[in-house]
């Protein structure tokens, strides 16, 4: 079967279920129990930079694994716009970088995409010159010669972004570079095996010191991307609140070890085995606290997922917010939904309810999406999402893998009548 070529011009429909998630709704009937298995996708953090760590590379890149997402298919139109072949067939992508251009990425596009920024590091490493439209003006960088030169780089913060953007500037650079207060995130660590799959030396990725060994050329690659640690943790939560026993499959369980230690804190148990991660919550859920830090605390994608489970608590919870500003948007539309949650600050304290009703909420951003869902699962009646773009950014087909598991949800144009609903009597499972 032939694939799809990836140009600027195409609508992100590519790889995206849904183009008009902005015109529709999700409605969710709540308090349906769930059963089965579930098989995460492909990350989509490390999608997104290993896509702009093609370009370190002349030759062939298979990069398999990828999941169906609007981001996805917005980096594949910007890398299209800078001379990069990108054919997408199923969770596969083809690319090729041989002929990169001195072409600015489309500003409509890039700013729809806060990862665009990734591919200045290896545009600057390939040709020594990198522009790349930003919010504010364009974002212009020059290197002193056609090649870098190795240096040692600490980090005021532990900055996924730029550990990365820095690794892959390093990978062709001249001589050694080092980055200290490293981000340690497994996205990291697979963009840094991605690279050296392709002839790169790095050394330490997933500790705070990362040394790179610059070399010449990088060469052709095939190459899986990791699963999605924070949809799997979506999904364990959507067990624990509607009290089902779930497993999850194509996980790597030492990524969720923040998520299940708190899991098993409020009463779950869970049972981990080589790639699947199945939980048993439960009766209760015991209130807990909750601090978001850099990996391997808990991460700050998981703070509004985790608050609805929360919400349904034994007790009073709080959740500290430390790694982003704003991102407490949720906490409204929890509250919309019968939720008992106060905000100060970057703190927000959750005294737990015996009932969340559904309502029409808003969601915020990506993982407030994921929230509004989770919640909707276990409220009473039906809970209505609008602003469905933020969902489909980092989410493939959750419907259906809700459905498959025996949730009732649908995906309607925005004003129509939950009543006139029909399900199967017995979803597939």
């Amino acid at each position: 079967m032939e694939g799809k070529i990836i140009t600027p011009a195409q609508n992100s429909s590519n790889l995206s279920a849904s183009p008009e998630s902005d015109q529709q709704v999700l409605q969710i009937w709540g308090r349906q129990p769930l059963k089965g298995q579930v098989k995460i996708s492909g990350a989509k953090n490390s999608a997104l930079v290993v896509m702009a760590g093609a370009l370190l590379c002349p030759d062939d890149c298979h990069i398999r694994n990828v999941p169906a997402l609007v981001d996805v298919a917005r980096m594949g139109q910007i890398l299209s716009a800078v001379g990069v072949k990108v054919q997408q067939n199923g969770d596969v992508l083809d690319m090729n970088a041989s002929n990169l251009i001195d072409a600015q990425a489309p500003y409509e596009l890039v700013s729809q995409l806060r990862a665009s920024f990734f591919i200045i590091g290896p545009l600057l490493a390939r040709l020594g010159f990198a522009k790349v439209p930003l919010p504010g003006g364009c974002a212009i960088v020059k290197g002193p010669n056609r090649r870098l030169k190795g240096a040692k780089i600490y980090l005021d913060y532990p900055s996924v972004g730029a550990t990365e953007t820095l690794m892959m500037a390093a990978t062709l650079a001249e001589g050694e570079t080092v980055i200290e207060n490293a981000a340690q995130e497994p996205e990291v660590v697979d963009l840094a095996n991605f690279c050296r799959a392709m002839g790169a030396k790095i050394q330490g990725a997933g500790t705070n010191t990362i040394v790179i060994s610059g070399v010449e050329k990088l060469h052709a690659v095939d190459y899986a991307i990791i699963p999605d640690r924070i949809e799997a943790g979506t999904f364990l939560l959507a067990g624990a609140i509607t009290h089902s026993e779930i497993t999850l499959s194509s996980v790597i369980p030492d990524h969720l070890t923040a998520v299940i230690a708190k899991l098993q804190t409020m009463g779950a148990k869970i049972i981990v085995e080589s790639d699947t991660v199945r939980i048993i919550p439960g009766k209760i859920h015991t209130a807990t606290d909750i601090e978001t830090l850099p990996y391997p605390g808990f991460s700050t994608d998981m703070q509004a997922p985790f608050m609805a489970l929360l919400t349904l608590s034994e007790g009073d919870s709080m959740i500290k917010e430390t790694v982003f500003e704003n991102r407490l948007r949720h906490v409204a539309e929890l509250n919309r939904m019968g939720a008992d949650i106060r905000v100060k600050g970057n703190v927000a304290v959750v005294r737990g309810v015996p009932m969340l009703s559904g309502a029409p909420v808003v969601a915020t951003d990506l993982r407030a999406s994921a929230a509004l869902v989770i919640a909707g699962l276990a409220a009473d009646g039906v809970t209505t999402i609008s602003s469905l773009q933020h969902l489909d950014r980092g989410y493939e087909q959750l419907e259906m893998k809700l459905q498959k598991l025996g949730a009732k949800l649908r995906r309607v144009k925005e004003g129509t009548d939950p009543a006139n609903a029909e399900f199967p009597v017995n979803p597939v499972r």
